[in-house]
């Protein structure tokens, strides 16, 4: 796991550059699709920095999340069943098209809130045909429910709680990394209770 401590360091020492917002906006994007880091980590630490800007980060967040999520779409739409088999294992695919059955777009809106990953479910969103327009607004209220929680906390405390967070910064990117890696440990668990169901079957 050293490169992927390494890549959360790179990734949060955007914020204290020029190109802070840039780069939220570009791991948005990228992470919706095929980048492993989740945007929190950048915009808690943008938010620590300036938190009256705090919902400006959210907005920026959202909107790149959702436009990364739509690329996602037509990356499995274009690229098909093919690529999702070399992207993910059968038990992750197996459980999100059992989602996907019971939820439809809404599946997409819970990983949206959720700490699976997000592109697993953007890219096999479109392998599967979801409705698209529905697929953008479950992605746009999940995502923006998530990212405006996050702002709004350090929109709401302002400078008090500025020195709080830059001192337990560490254990709280620790903390989404802890989730991270328990949301791919859940998929590939539900992927094998989904197995076992079906070939009970």
């Amino acid at each position: 796991m050293d490169w992927f401590k390494d890549m959360v360091e790179w990734v949060t020492h955007f914020a204290q550059t020029p190109y802070g917002a840039w780069a939220l906006f570009a791991i948005s994007f990228a992470e919706s699709s095929f980048f492993p880091i989740p945007p929190d980590v950048l915009l808690l630490a943008l938010a620590a920095v300036d938190p009256q800007a705090s919902l400006w980060f959210a907005t920026i967040t959202t909107v790149g999340s959702v436009l990364g999520g739509m690329f996602g779409y037509f990356i499995g739409l274009k690229g098909g069943r093919p690529l999702m088999l070399r992207l993910f294992s059968h038990e992750k695919i197996r459980v999100v098209e059992d989602y996907y059955q019971r939820y439809d777009v809404w599946a997409v809106g819970a990983a949206g809130l959720t700490p699976l990953p997000y592109k697993l479910f953007t890219i096999t969103a479109g392998v599967f045909v979801l409705n698209f327009p529905r697929f953008v607004i479950a992605s746009a209220a999940s995502r923006g429910l998530r990212f405006y929680a996050e702002g709004f906390f350090f929109w709401f405390f302002g400078p008090s709680i500025q020195g709080w967070i830059q001192e337990y910064f560490g254990w709280i990117t620790f903390g989404f990394l802890v989730c991270l890696v328990g949301g791919f440990w859940l998929v590939k668990h539900l992927g094998k209770r989904a197995a076992r169901s079906g070939d009970a079957r």
